[in-house]
């Protein structure tokens, strides 16, 4: 019995790798400005951070390696928008932000076999912030 690649933690971080740079270029060709990618600090890790004129995106990349888009977006569910939202306050207060409008979005992508470019579904605004971060509102 052959293990799925989906399994190997080297396999994973390849496919999100490789995910999260087709998203920059999908993103750079929509216009935004990348200002971090795989911006890390004590609450955790934001996949991408971009600037839509003068709103600030905190960006969440999901994939798959089948036709379903939809799943890898659901599964952004209440406790990582709240794990989320807490990165994007730091971020904002690290960087003196706090004062710009912000929103969190989510891109999805399916890689079809046989493609060498999946499939983008881009949720704008895909949820609220949640928890304290709503005061800085």
């Amino acid at each position: 019995m052959t293990t799925s690649p989906a399994r190997k933690p080297w396999w994973r971080r390849w496919f999100g790798s490789r995910s999260e740079r087709a998203a920059a270029r999908f993103l750079k060709r929509e216009g935004l400005r990348i200002v971090a990618r795989n911006y890390t600090c004590p609450h955790g890790e934001l996949d991408l951070v971009v600037v839509d004129g003068r709103c600030v995106v905190f960006v969440e990349v999901r994939s798959t390696g089948t036709e379903d888009v939809n799943r890898p977006a659901e599964s952004v569910g209440q406790d990582k928008q709240r794990r989320l939202t807490d990165l994007a306050l730091h971020f904002l207060a690290q960087h003196h932000l706090l004062n710009y409008p912000a929103r969190f979005d989510v891109l999805a992508l399916s890689w079809l076999p046989g493609q060498r470019e999946p499939v983008i579904v881009h949720h704008r605004q895909a949820f609220e912030a949640v928890g304290r971060f709503q005061m800085y509102s």
